[in-house]
């Protein structure tokens, strides 16, 4: 795991993990490239709510703990952005960054950011990317918030379930 996430000194795919807050301006400056006219950031923030896998909304989120299988994550990802180029070959440049440990509302996890030649490859890929880490990487968040009694409760997020390959998740369309 990189403390600070750089960008590559060459190539067109940036994956990583960091303890640290996600250089989400420099990833964004990174895709810019002469021959693609859309840039699409998707920033993952913590925020104040959650709804459990029944339905029921847990509001009072304080903060969240980002676990994650480091020595796969990078892996995860590189495989994530291979089967986005094979769906999207026009892609420019692809950032896929997450967070660990401790995160705060307000902070991004996660972001994944895909430049691309039209704004509709560019929301496609984007869309997919994030949905295929979701799906994909192997990290886990756990929650705490307030109940309503004023206790303090915690939990592994919401949501979880066994990790697929990239190529199983499916591609939204735009119209």
């Amino acid at each position: 795991m990189q403390p600070t996430l750089r960008p590559p000194a060459t190539g067109d795919t940036w994956v990583g993990l960091s303890v640290d807050e996600l250089p989400v301006a420099d990833a964004y400056q990174w895709c810019v490239l002469p021959h693609t006219g859309a840039i699409v950031l998707f920033s993952g923030v913590v925020r104040d709510h959650a709804t459990d896998d029944a339905g029921s909304e847990r509001a009072g989120v304080q903060h969240l703990t980002y676990e994650a299988y480091e020595e796969q994550v990078e892996r995860s990802f590189a495989a994530i952005v291979d089967e986005l180029r094979a769906r999207w070959p026009e892609t420019g440049r692809v950032a896929v960054l997450h967070r660990v440990g401790r995160l705060e509302l307000g902070e991004s996890s996660v972001i994944a950011v895909v430049s691309a030649p039209h704004r509709p490859q560019a929301f496609e890929a984007a869309r997919y990317a994030i949905d295929a880490v979701k799906a994909s990487a192997p990290i886990w968040k756990h929650e705490q918030w307030q109940e309503p009694n004023g206790s303090v409760a915690a939990d592994w997020g919401t949501g979880a379930h066994d990790v697929v390959q990239p190529s199983h998740v499916p591609t939204v369309r735009s119209n």
